[in-house]
């Protein structure tokens, strides 16, 4: 058995099974995620992606590249979430992004599934994501989940997602909803006579659980600023880490996954171990691991090039400036050897491959 490092922890809350039973009786349809890969809306365009290391990606169209009010975070594939790296036939990205308040609203945060399958034509879809809330009259009603979303896993059954402080929030993806969206797009409750107000979402994703993140005396609580599922691992592991500058922290963690239940395992106290702990380098935007080896992304502002960081338990050779500006979460894609990431800023948001044997 793997040996559990001591020091940070996860510890695991109530799931909101009965809310999420309760919401959808009352508001619509599981749809899953074939559900919303069968209606997409929106097409992005295949593009090139500044740096040396892209060797293919889009941008998303011009609302969504040039929002000041949602901002890309983290990455996941249908090759995290399945063996077959497939789901229902499509070869599919799933991305996070956080919102910013914008006229006194903040909508939270939000997923995107866009299909690659079509590689000249991707097309995807937004997914708001929601916290069900039982209301003083026994009702539910639902409220954004205001989370950074820094970093997203896709494994099997579930997403898990970032929070930083606040740790990993869990999603079964079984559990998205088609919803008939109210008129008022600029907010998200349920009325008195049950109609629903979403912000205008056709299709929202209620939060089942959270893993707080914890330590032992005398240590800093891990903030969980980015998440990557490493399947080369047996058994597989999540990848999860901090973004430091300076005086700040820069740990990375892996933990063990329970393939039977698409979550974290949990020890018999009812904690969740990382089964290791290693220095990073400042400014992590995400990490993922293949075989033991580790590939950081950084990022250098907002008119800096990113750089990818290649290593083994601490010990890192830098390729600088190899990425677009604003890089964040990164992810693998085993049978095309690339990796994946993503970049934040309006008017400079790429989604973009680069070859792995590149930086062997």
């Amino acid at each position: 058995m793997q040996q559990h490092v001591k020091g940070v922890y996860l510890s695991p809350a109530g799931a909101r099974v009965p809310e999420i039973s309760v919401l959808t009786v009352g508001l619509g349809e599981r749809v899953g995620v074939h559900g919303v890969l069968d209606d997409l809306n929106r097409s992005a365009k295949v593009t090139e992606v500044p740096g040396s290391a892209p060797v293919w990606g889009f941008r998303w169209d011009d609302e969504d590249s040039r929002s000041q009010r949602w901002f890309p975070q983290g990455i996941t594939s249908s090759a995290d979430g399945s063996d077959t790296e497939h789901v229902d036939g499509h070869r599919a990205l799933c991305t996070s992004w956080y919102s910013q308040d914008v006229d006194g609203v903040n909508k939270g945060s939000r997923l995107t599934f866009v299909d690659v399958t079509d590689q000249d034509h991707p097309r995807y879809r937004h997914v708001l994501l929601v916290r069900p809330v039982l209301r003083a009259d026994g009702r539910v009603d639902v409220v954004p989940v205001q989370i950074h979303a820094g970093g997203i896993a896709w494994y099997g059954s579930h997403l898990l997602v970032t929070g930083t402080f606040l740790g990993i929030s869990t999603f079964r993806l079984d559990d998205i909803l088609r919803v008939e969206p109210g008129a008022d797009s600029g907010s998200l409750g349920i009325h008195d006579d049950g109609h629903l107000d979403s912000f205008g979402y056709r299709y929202v994703l209620p939060v089942r659980g959270t893993y707080q993140a914890r330590a032992d005396d005398g240590v800093a609580s891990l903030r969980h600023s980015f998440l990557s599922l490493d399947r080369t691992a047996r058994p597989h592991r999540m990848t999860a880490g901090e973004y430091g500058t300076h005086a700040t922290s820069t740990r990375l963690v892996s933990y063990e996954l329970d393939a039977s239940t698409s979550l974290l395992s949990t020890r018999d106290d009812g904690r969740v171990r990382p089964v290791s702990i290693y220095d990073g380098v400042s400014a992590m935007q995400g990490a993922t691991v293949v075989d033991g080896t580790y590939y950081v992304t950084t990022s250098a502002g907002r008119y800096g090039r990113g750089s990818l960081w290649v290593g083994s338990r601490g010990r890192w050779r830098k390729h600088p400036h190899v990425l677009p500006v604003g890089p964040e979460d990164v992810t693998y894609w085993p049978s095309t050897g690339q990796l994946w990431s993503l970049t934040e800023y309006p008017g400079r948001r790429y989604v973009f491959a680069m070859n792995l044997c590149d930086f062997g």
